[in-house]
């Protein structure tokens, strides 16, 4: 049996610690600032990256380098292993292609190389989940086509809820269509969006006010776990910049829940580009997203 090795891209907002303390092999997605651009070893401390955005300053992202996806696999196949990738979804951008092709390439010069790509259909820590759950199987023995079968079981079972402070910048993104923006043109209203079963971000809702956000995101999670309360790997909660806030809506599931394992990241340059200052998300396994 054939070693493989683990790698994800920068969005599945994943700490540094356990990146680094799992080996995980990480693609970088690309951000920019105006005209200043960042990914790779060049990167822009979160806070001050969402500083530059409430200033006002136009953030915007690339998706994966073919050219540097080919060179870290090329890597990983001259040592003679495999690879599996958790991908960001394919339907908010080509970056799980990329990888597609990136993989492809390497087999015309190691034919033995093989690489399975999951498309998790989610991002942010919805991503972070299935990369957890990968790394768990892996050290249980799993081979890596075991790994793919539960991990593919496992994605339709992963909820993402989201609320932002406006829509303005999925809208202008090409992440949400005008229409769906429209609900997030109101000072005060907090609007929620969801990643749906198709990969794709949808706007659900809105709330006025940040705790009746909340609430909605705590009714939501009740309504859509049903069975799953049992099986949680852990609660998610991403972040744009706003701890204080992703630690009440902590207190919250705790209270109501009873949970006591959650991961609390701040969500990444090159998803916060389209989130924004602000935007707290919401990750847990339901019966149904």
């Amino acid at each position: 049996m054939r070693d493989f090795v683990i790698s994800t891209e920068t969005n599945s907002d994943m700490s540094q610690e356990f990146l680094q303390s799992n080996d995980i092999l990480v693609i970088p997605h690309y951000y920019n600032v105006e005209e200043d651009m960042y990914g790779d070893d060049n990167e822009l401390p979160i806070k001050d990256f969402y500083n530059e955005m409430r200033a006002g300053k136009k953030a915007g992202t690339a998706a994966s380098n073919p050219a540097v996806i080919e060179e870290k696999f090329t890597e990983v196949a001259k040592q003679g292993k495999d690879i599996l990738h958790i991908s960001f979804s394919s339907q908010l951008s080509c970056g799980c292609q990329n990888i597609i092709n990136g993989g492809n390439a390497i087999k015309e010069d190691y034919p033995d190389f093989s690489i399975e790509v999951v498309d998790t259909l989610s991002g942010t820590l919805g991503e972070g989940l299935i990369l957890h759950m990968a790394v768990e199987l892996k050290k249980e023995g799993k081979t890596m086509a075991e790994v793919v079968q539960s991990l593919r079981e496992v994605i339709p079972h992963v909820n993402t809820i989201l609320t932002v402070d406006d829509l303005d910048t999925l809208y202008r993104g090409g992440r949400l269509s005008k229409t769906s923006a429209v609900v997030g043109g109101v000072i005060g209203i907090k609007p929620l969006i969801i990643i749906n079963a198709e990969g794709k971000l949808a706007a659900i809702g809105k709330a006025r006010g940040r705790k009746k956000a909340f609430n909605m995101l705590l009714e939501m999670m009740e309504a859509n776990m049903g069975s799953y309360e049992d099986k949680q790997e852990f609660i998610g909660i991403a972040h744009g910049d706003a701890e204080e806030d992703a630690l009440v809506l902590k207190k919250m599931i705790e209270e109501k829940f009873g949970f006591d394992k959650f991961v609390i990241e701040p969500i990444g340059p090159s998803i916060g580009a389209h989130t924004g200052p602000g935007a707290i998300g919401l990750i847990f396994l339901g019966e149904k997203r």
